[in-house]
């Protein structure tokens, strides 16, 4: 299979690299392909032909807040450049989305559904819902994920550190009051590329079962690594002063449901610890 990743440098892109990496695979960075240039687009995936194009372009919640016309660019424009480009040679394609379509103000319990009214609460959300719309109105064969708090190898983000951190000493604060699923890029990766294989388009919803603040996680990676919960300082969202709102409560469901996300922190946290450990008679 032909396979065409663009914004390859993320944690994302970056699994799916690993995972296709059998497969005749094109994995872009932003400088190999802008998704913002149309031309750029229309040109690099009729020379490609790819039989997937896979949309892991990213920009940060904070920085779309501080620049509404770049997170439309990337979050709108160029998704639908590359649906476009792939629906003219009939291939697949799979855009990550965001949790933050919804507005987090549920009170229910019940974690959010793909047919539930998406109210975004600030850009990056709403250019992302954007992004949907733009994307199932440029291709047939469009699969739109949404996700939440991906967290993986190579990713420099509180949820992807925070294990390794604790097990240093270091001290870390951690948000008590905004509640999400959680994700681990491993098995985001696997469980799209199943849906690729069996060909499924419209929007699906791709996270491990349960709910937790960040500071919930935090204490499970403290107890897998053997760490004082003393290192972890309480705070709240309002007085970290971020630029973007945050929805305060948004689980989404995934059918079928995955595993736990404390079981994919365990096996992340042993996996590391296994790369981390000095090999059979190095030096080290």
């Amino acid at each position: 299979m032909r396979v065409l990743i663009a914004g390859a440098a993320g944690l994302v892109g970056t699994e799916l690299a690993r995972f296709y990496n059998g497969d005749d695979v094109a994995a872009l960075r932003r400088r190999e392909l802008d998704i913002t240039d149309e031309n750029a687009v229309e040109a690099t995936v009729q020379r490609l032909q790819p039989d997937v194009v896979f949309n892991c372009a990213v920009i940060g919640v904070d920085d779309c807040e501080a620049d509404p016309g770049r997170a439309h660019a990337v979050n709108v424009s160029g998704p639908a450049h590359l649906a476009a480009a792939a629906q003219r040679i009939g291939a697949s394609f799979v855009h990550f989305s965001s949790n933050y379509v919804f507005d987090g103000r549920r009170t229910s319990g019940v974690p959010y559904t793909i047919d539930d009214e998406a109210l975004p609460v600030n850009v990056y959300g709403a250019t992302k819902l954007q992004g949907e719309r733009a994307v199932a109105g440029a291709s047939t064969r469009a699969l739109i994920v949404r996700t939440s708090w991906v967290f993986g190898a190579g990713k420099n983000s509180f949820l992807s550190t925070v294990a390794e951190r604790l097990s240093l000493g270091e001290r870390v604060q951690a948000i008590s009051d905004t509640f999400a699923s959680t994700t681990y890029v491993v098995d985001l990766v696997a469980r799209v590329a199943a849906l690729v294989e069996r060909g499924e388009a419209g929007t699906v919803q791709v996270v491990n079962e349960g709910v937790c603040s960040y500071e919930s996680f935090a204490r499970e990676a403290a107890r897998l690594v053997g760490a004082s919960e003393e290192l972890i300082e309480t705070v709240t969202e309002e007085s970290m002063g971020r630029p973007a709102t945050r929805p305060r409560w948004t689980p989404m469901e995934c059918v079928p449901p995955m595993r736990s996300w404390e079981e994919a922190l365990a096996e992340y946290v042993h996996d590391h610890r296994q790369r981390a450990a000095p090999r059979e008679g190095s030096r080290e």
